[in-house]
């Protein structure tokens, strides 16, 4: 039951009682002292029916109070629920990015403790290279003894070269004798022609005389017959002039064909000054430009971009730009770089043309081939280089810096232990101020201005006598489907094996 209806009926039954106590509070009144006061609470007496209807009334309206007031309460408790139900969304949301944040904190921090078990590993593998790298050194001091123990044989190999480089110069000396001669017969062809000239003009003079003869016959028939001898004779001279000036004009033509090929062979064998041949280098280089992009660690991209001077080279079918690896993003590792994306440009003055791709050459892939197309070529207007077809024509070469702009010139010899690579002689490299070092990557020229080959490191130098490529990394789109790191990783691997003085 409603406290509020209780109240009321408690209140009701109250009032009953003192109703049905008035006569007995009169009675008492009129039997005790005298009192002049009286109660009348029988005067204002009603019908109780009539007072429980109002009793009831005021119950109900108390009620219907009460019950606003619970309704009002309910309103502002229902308020207060939605907010806070609203609150509670927002808590809620503010504990799934928390729950998320804190998730993508966790992976983030498995990644660097994967990271870093990763660099545990490698550190752990260089430290087994090291070992290795420490027993191959042990291994190569051994070798470098026995190595020392085949001087005497390489010395007896190195007078055998000398003996044939003193028949090269006998053989210089023929040629500069043939030079001589060629001179001298330069000289008679300039005779035998001023003799032509003068028996051209004899043969006028003849025919000249011929004609006299011939009008002196008319005047006197008696010197008719002698006359006629004569003309006979004189032509019988004349037939054998022309005889003599054809088989003359014979041996002038087979004359002009040797002098000319003996200026061939003049020109092939002139050498070049150093001066001349960096200044058609710096003519006809190429500038190349190299842009490699990854994604390395937390999102974060790596860009490498490199810039050289090449130049063209042809084997008489295709044309490539020629370079050397450290001049390009290309750095050989292990592991390799991955590399996501590879663009390249070959320019010249307003002229440029995107790279297609690049080529790592088999025999050395430190050297880079570009292959560029013959329309391009011609667009570019510039020199392109042949290999030397006679690469040990001669002792020494020109050595070209091609960043630097550096140049000079110095002897080379034959390394029976290096097929495939000639050692630069440093104690006699000298530049156009004295004396310089050649570095990794430098180009290397044959004194006819033809390309000899290109510096593998400091010392050896890479003969380049064809173009066939080891691998292939094709620029633009699809990079990342080429997996470069394992290559480059390969390549590594590959110039490790190499002689300790190749690498």
């Amino acid at each position: 039951m409603n406290r509020s209806i209780l109240i009321v009926i408690c209140d009701f039954l109250l009032i009953s009682l003192l109703a049905f106590s008035s006569a007995d509070i009169n009675n008492v009144a009129k039997n005790g002292s005298e009192r002049t006061a009286k109660l009348t609470l029988a005067t204002n007496q009603t019908d109780p029916k009539q007072e429980l209807g109002n009793v009831m009334r005021l119950a109900l309206q108390e009620e219907k109070r009460s019950q606003e007031m619970l309704v009002g309460e309910l309103k502002e408790t229902r308020q207060v629920a939605e907010q806070r139900q609203t609150q509670l969304t927002e808590r809620e949301k503010q504990l799934v990015e928390e729950r998320k944040n804190r998730e993508s904190l966790a992976s983030e921090l498995n990644k660097t403790i994967t990271v870093a078990e990763e660099e545990r590993k490698t550190s752990q593998q260089l430290a087994g290279q090291l070992t290795e790298t420490r027993q191959i050194a042990e291994q190569r001091q051994a070798a470098l003894s026995e190595r020392e123990k085949q001087l005497a044989a390489e010395r007896k190999k190195r007078e055998q070269l000398e003996a044939q480089l003193e028949t090269t110069r006998q053989e210089a000396a023929r040629a500069s004798t043939l030079v001589a001669e060629l001179d001298k017969r330069l000289d008679q062809t300039t005779a035998l022609q001023q003799q032509l000239s003068q028996l051209q003009q004899s043969n006028q003079v003849m025919q000249t005389e011929k004609q006299r003869l011939s009008t002196q016959l008319q005047v006197t028939e008696a010197q008719k017959k002698a006359a006629a001898d004569q003309a006979a004779h004189l032509e019988e001279e004349v037939k054998i002039e022309r005889q003599e000036k054809d088989k003359l004009a014979q041996n002038i033509d087979a004359l002009s064909k040797n002098s000319g090929q003996l200026a061939a062979e003049i020109r092939d064998n002139r050498s070049l000054t150093p001066n001349n041949v960096f200044s058609e280098f710096a003519s006809n280089r190429v500038q190349a430009h190299f842009k490699a992009t990854r994604t390395a660690l937390f999102g974060v991209d790596s860009i490498r971009n490199r810039q050289t001077h090449a130049i063209l080279v042809t084997d008489g079918k295709t044309t490539y730009g020629l370079c050397h690896v450290q001049e390009t993003p290309m750095i050989f590792s292990d592991p390799g770089l991955d590399w996501e994306s590879l663009e390249g440009a070959l320019s010249r003055e307003a002229i440029s043309f995107p790279i297609r791709c690049i080529s790592f050459h088999r025999f050395d892939p430190r050297v880079i081939l570009i292959p560029i197309s013959e329309p391009e070529a011609k667009a570019l207007r510039c020199r392109i280089y042949r290999t030397s077809a006679e690469p040990f024509k001669f002792a020494d070469a020109v050595v070209v810096g091609p960043k630097e702009g550096y140049y000079g010139e110095c002897k080379f010899q034959i390394d029976l232990s290096t097929p495939g690579y000639v050692q630069m002689d440093r104690n006699s490299l000298t530049g156009l101020f004295g004396k310089f070092n050649p570095s990794t990557g430098d180009l290397v020229f044959s004194k006819t201005g033809e390309l000899l080959g290109v510096m593998a490191n400091s010392t050896y130098c890479m003969v380049i006598r064809d173009f066939s490529a080891a691998a292939t990394f094709k620029f633009g789109p699809g990079t990342p489907d080429q997996h470069t790191g394992l290559t480059l990783a390969q390549f590594y691997g590959f110039l490790a094996q190499l002689p300790f003085k190749l690498q």
